[in-house]
């Protein structure tokens, strides 16, 4: 009789085989593509592309959406009492629900709370919504490669966009120019934010044999032609310098056990000295890449950022409570500053809301999914290359871009995948092999004993 399928680990470890896909994944995954297909086309089809007047004013189908999602979550955890009992929870996701603890706590000194407690509100549904199902998922059910269908359909129906002529417009002067393509999003960074991670997926998914390999290099290859109309060329940079470095930290590991986030520690160690010592900086980089030392006026907005984060070093302005919040000091800025959403990267933005308390907390879970990573290496190298280079990428997009627990943009819900997954990779496996053990034979219809044995999978957990 033909023995059940087990997935094996490059360590020589087993898991059973199971479903593919069940309830919890796809209530997870159903929020993933909320926040990169369905979100971004209705407020297309809403503004007709254009960006909206007021891009803080809240939306309708979000205030549904997320609620329904948060509650239905939270129903399948006590439905699934005895699973949601028996999961192992990381010290990075004990870290992330520190963060956001300590976010909710912001609102008590924000300075505009009901704005703070809203948008915390959201975040709170948003992470009950990813990380309840998603942990509690078969173990067979592969969340990423679910994200890569995600990735995929969206960058198929940006492609339908991108035929219409649907591209960013820019003023320069008195001249308006034509930037690059945007697809359904409402600027042409978004476009090169979502293929990026799409070509690091497809990379992973091409290693695999038959359709899933040629699926895997046919959405590489689209995830290219949309990164190039999209004329972002931070999304190529990083998706470029991701897999490297991943491939070199792994590397590095294995040689010495060392973990990955003792060897990516290194790098920003190592700028903050030779920058101290000479004027080789981000500026004279900047300068070197884009001939603008200022990356399109960011480091403008960088240091009056940092102008009022010594206002409030400590604990900050409180969550979400200081751009485009009427009277805060943002509308104090110089000239065009003023209108901006947000600081333009994540980590002056994490310190500007919550001080420097807020960003120890978002360094230390950075940290910890990346020493996380370390493990699963251990277990799945394949896996851990995957999740490496997508954490990286979107680590090093906050620096230019501000991301971290902002709302439901999709690399923060890519971000909270990753970490879901990397915990989920470090549950415990099963250590023994699969042991098969002869059935006591059934008596035969008649009051004899029949000649055929059934067989039954026995196993034990770790």
């Amino acid at each position: 009789m033909p023995r059940p399928s087990v997935t094996t680990y490059a360590s020589g470890r087993t898991r059973p085989a199971g479903p593919k896909i069940d309830l919890c994944g796809m209530v997870a995954l159903a929020t993933c593509a909320f926040a990169l297909i369905v979100d971004p086309i209705l407020e297309y089809l809403t503004t007709g592309g254009q960006r909206p007047p007021n891009i803080m004013a809240p939306r309708m189908e979000p205030r549904i959406f997320w609620p329904a999602m948060a509650i239905i979550a939270v129903l399948l955890a006590a439905r699934n009492r005895t699973r949601f009992s028996k999961l192992t929870w990381s010290p990075h996701l004990i870290c992330l629900l520190v963060y956001l603890g300590f976010a909710g706590a912001s609102v008590l000194w924000a300075f505009s709370p009901d704005r703070s407690f809203v948008r915390y509100t959201q975040q709170v549904m948003i992470i009950t919504s990813i990380v309840l199902p998603a942990m509690m998922a078969a173990p067979t059910v592969d969340m990423m490669r679910g994200l890569f269908l995600c990735f995929t359909l969206c960058l198929v129906l940006n492609l339908l966009f991108v035929f219409g002529g649907n591209v960013t417009i820019a003023t320069y002067g008195r001249a308006l120019v034509d930037i690059g393509y945007q697809g359904y999003f409402d600027g042409k960074n978004y476009l090169g934010e979502c293929a990026a991670p799409a070509l690091l997926m497809a990379l992973d998914e091409a290693r695999h044999r038959g359709w899933r390999r040629a699926l895997g290099i046919g959405v590489a290859a689209l995830a290219m032609v949309l990164i190039f109309l999209s004329d972002s060329k931070t999304a190529l940079g990083l998706a470029i310098i991701s897999p490297v470095l991943t491939q070199i930290t792994l590397m590095i590991r294995k040689l010495t056990r060392v973990s990955p986030a003792i060897i990516l520690s290194c790098i920003p160690v190592a700028y903050i000295l030779v920058s101290s010592v000479s004027h080789f900086n981000m500026d004279r980089i900047a300068y070197i890449l884009y001939h603008d030392s200022t990356l399109t006026g960011r480091t403008l907005i960088w240091a009056f950022a940092q102008s009022e984060i010594d206002q409030r070093s400590l604990l900050g302005w409180g969550y979400q409570s200081f751009w485009l919040v009427p009277g805060s000091p943002s509308f104090e800025a110089p000239g065009w500053i003023k209108l901006m959403p947000n600081a333009h990267n994540g980590y002056y933005d994490t310190t500007l809301e919550m001080g420097h308390v807020g960003l120890t907390l978002l360094l230390v879970f950075i940290f910890l999914i990346l020493h996380a990573i370390g493990r699963v290496a251990d277990r799945d190298p394949a896996r851990a290359r995957l999740l490496l280079s997508l954490a990286l990428f979107v680590i090093c997009w906050n620096y230019f871009e501000s991301l971290w627990m902002r709302g439901y943009e999709f690399l923060w819900v890519l971000f909270v995948f990753v970490a879901v997954d990397v915990a989920r990779s470090c549950q415990p496996l099963l250590t023994r092999r699969a042991a098969y053990r002869p059935k006591r034979p059934r008596a035969g219809g008649f009051g004899v004993m029949t000649g055929v044995q059934t067989h039954r999978l026995r196993v034990r957990p770790s």
